[in-house]
């Protein structure tokens, strides 16, 4: 579960990434939506599935409310996931 939360966080810290840095620009500058409309709703889904499975980690792992603030926060800030996954999410084999 771990591991696949770790690329949910990967996944959707790129298409923040990518929302805000490319699509947006395409939108709002040179009027093309279709990038935008497809990104945003890869990144919508993507961010739900973060917050469920952060909840559902947290839950399970019994990470306290602290971490799964930390976590939830990150995924608001560009590169906000890529900390976490690198501070917190580290899978120790």
């Amino acid at each position: 579960m771990l591991k696949a939360f770790r690329l949910t966080a990967i996944l959707e810290g790129i298409s923040y990434l990518l929302l805000f840095g490319i699509t947006m620009p395409l939108k709002h500058w040179a009027q093309i939506l279709e990038p935008n409309l497809v990104v945003g709703y890869a990144h919508g889904g993507l961010f739900i599935l973060y917050v469920v499975l952060a909840v559902v980690l947290s839950w399970e792992r019994k990470w306290g409310f602290k971490r799964f603030v930390i976590l939830f926060i990150a995924s608001l800030l560009p590169f906000g996931t890529f900390y976490v996954d690198k501070k917190y999410l580290k899978v120790t084999d």
